[in-house]
């Protein structure tokens, strides 16, 4: 627990740049999330620059959220490249499984080697190749059906698996933790499993442990929608409140609040 809430503090310290090639409809907020968080955040996907800019960040999110054969191929070079750097980088697979294309961008993906996959539970089982239908964006699985799914994928891929939900997973092969931070109402809000992701690239940029890290990072997410929670009257002035619990958390009270157990 003090490692993890130790890791907000180094984080706020390094300030590192994490790159984010995601969807048209959370690019203001995941950047809004990283700034608050302590994190630089840089949205580029124009392929003539995107080797050089996965050079110079500290870490890469790629979100395929509002897909296109432009952003696809963007996706493809800078997760190539950052796997052949050993730069961490951190896949949001949207939408795994409602689609032929969103399928085939995802399995080109996955040869990349992520460092981390983060999805909500049917995105998870989805990817594993459990035979279930995607309802898109909002996972009609609850984070504990996927748990199985998830160990088999961080197997098949050697990533850690972050499962969202009502309980967030955290896999690593047979290690697992579990987050049970956060709101309802955050489901509420759109693009709130985005910002996870991209908190997630930020702790990864400047922790070695991945399974610590991603921990770290869903449980900022979860604390810091408790505390938004606490003051919000509704999503509109919960997502408000969470930019400013993000920025205000300081590592004693994350500690404090954060709830997390090992199975």
């Amino acid at each position: 627990m003090e490692q993890i809430s130790n890791l907000l503090a180094k984080l706020k310290n390094q300030s590192p740049l994490v790159q984010s090639i995601t969807n048209y409809v959370v690019m203001n907020n995941t950047a809004n999330a990283l700034l608050a968080a302590g994190a630089s955040p840089i949205m580029a996907h124009a392929q003539s620059e995107i080797k050089e800019m996965v050079d110079i960040v500290s870490a890469l999110v790629v979100n395929i959220g509002t897909l296109d054969e432009y952003w696809s191929e963007s996706m493809l070079i800078a997760a190539a490249h950052a796997h052949a750097i050993q730069k961490p980088w951190v896949l949001d697979p949207v939408g795994a499984g409602a689609t032929p294309y969103r399928n085939e961008v995802l399995a080109k993906l996955l040869e990349f080697k992520p460092t981390v996959i983060r999805g909500n539970a049917s995105e998870i089982m989805a990817l594993a190749k459990f035979n279930i239908q995607s309802k898109g964006v909002d996972s009609s699985n609850s984070s504990d059906e996927a748990l199985e799914a998830g160990i088999l994928l961080s197997m098949q891929t050697g990533a850690v698996v972050v499962i969202s939900g009502e309980v967030d997973y955290i896999i690593d092969g047979d290690r697992v933790a579990k987050v049970k931070n956060g709101s309802p109402i955050m489901a509420k809000v759109t693009g709130m499993g985005c910002t996870a992701s991209a908190l997630t690239g930020a702790m990864v940029a400047i922790e070695k442990d991945i399974l610590l890290a991603s921990t770290a990072a869903m449980a900022l997410m979860g604390v810091a929608g408790d505390i938004a929670a606490e003051k919000a009257k509704g999503p509109g002035t919960l997502q408000l409140h969470f930019y400013d619990a993000l920025y205000a958390l300081e590592p004693q009270e994350f500690g404090k609040r954060m709830i997390i157990t090992y199975p």
